[in-house]
């Protein structure tokens, strides 16, 4: 019998997929897929319907972090990575997904149309891609200090470019340490906010909380004996001044900074990074390179607009990466999809 219906996403097997049930069934099991996206926070901000041989994605905003992500520009990236990871599930299993996105101007929560369109075999970077899902971690550890590839970093800018976005890669040590001290910078302006230091800790769970979304203490650099108690000290200065300290010497050590890039600064073009985001980390994991985020200089309007200037460019930077070789981490939560799928079209 088809499991369809997974307590923990991360279980999904590909042996499972239904191959000669309805669309409809066979997308639910493929949504366990798309669910295994990242997102900031871990909030999982998606709602989908299925709807015969469509899935129609929507933004679930009562998931919004309105002091770190006040436009929801985060949150349509993060819907933007899921719609991704389910294209990949589609291709690996022979459909070539038909994609329409924001097809209703009336209702911004429709981000997008996906149908499982005709068949067609599935390319060698469509397998490897499928297999990455289960892989990609974000990975928040110090990394390795070994260089990447060049061919791979140059293989990640074409993979950015080919879903409408652009890569800047920040490799040389001067300008790292540059980029590392506009995060600081605004590392110090949010964390000095308790309003932020309230919305982080809500999003942050004590081990072996049965949470199904939100990140463990230990991805925020806190100790697991700390316990209930950790989500407190999260609203501390004491916390958020070691906080500073710790993000400028992960960025500083990683061996490569990337920043994601948009020719425009609007949901259509935060759709798409997500996207393109996506298709870059699972890339990456694919080539066995960890990757983590440092979007505070994004998150800040202020400090946005000095990395403009820094990077000297015209675009908008959507996404700060760091990305290296790092020891092995556990998977993030997931909530079942039967906890994101509607039955009626959302309102």
């Amino acid at each position: 019998m088809t499991r369809v219906w997974l307590e923990d996403p991360w279980q999904v097997a590909e042996h499972d997929f239904p191959r000669y049930a309805t669309p409809e069934v066979q997308l639910r099991f493929l949504l366990n897929y798309a669910v295994l996206a990242p997102s900031v926070h871990n909030t999982q901000p998606w709602r989908f319907r299925v709807v015969g041989s469509e899935v129609e994605l929507y933004a679930d905003r009562t998931r919004a972090l309105p002091v770190a992500d006040p436009e929801d520009r985060q949150l349509i990236m993060s819907c933007g990575a899921a719609l991704f990871h389910l294209q990949v599930a589609m291709r690996h299993f022979g459909h070539q997904p038909q994609v329409r996105l924001l097809p209703d101007p009336d209702d911004p929560d429709l981000l997008a149309f996906v149908r499982l369109g005709p068949p067609e075999p599935a390319t060698l970077m469509d397998h490897r891609l499928f297999r990455a899902i289960k892989k990609r971690r974000t990975n928040r550890l110090p990394f390795e200090n070994r260089p990447v590839p060049e061919a791979e970093l140059w293989a990640l800018e074409r993979a950015v470019e080919q879903e409408g976005a652009h890569l800047v890669i920040v490799q040389e040590r001067t300008k790292r340490y540059e980029l590392a001290e506009l995060i600081a910078e605004a590392d110090r302006q949010q964390t000095s906010d308790p309003r932020f230091r309230r919305e982080l800790a809500a999003w942050t769970h004590p081990a072996r909380n049965e949470s199904k979304d939100g990140l463990p203490l230990t991805a925020r650099g806190l100790r697991e004996w700390l316990g209930p108690a950790g989500p407190f000290v999260l609203r501390t200065f004491l916390w958020a001044r070691g906080q500073v300290a710790r993000d400028r010497q992960l960025a500083e050590g990683s061996p490569v900074l990337l920043v994601l890039l948009t020719d425009q600064d609007e949901p259509m073009a935060w759709l798409r990074a997500g996207q393109a985001l996506d298709r870059l980390l699972l890339q990456a994991a694919d080539y066995g390179l960890a990757a983590s985020f440092l979007n505070q200089p994004i998150e800040v309007a202020e400090m946005r607009t000095r990395l403009r200037r820094w990077l000297a460019t015209e675009r908008w930077p959507q996404t700060i990466l760091r990305l290296g070789y790092g020891p092995p981490v556990a998977p993030t939560p997931r909530r079942p999809i039967q906890e994101v799928l509607l039955q009626h079209r959302y309102l």
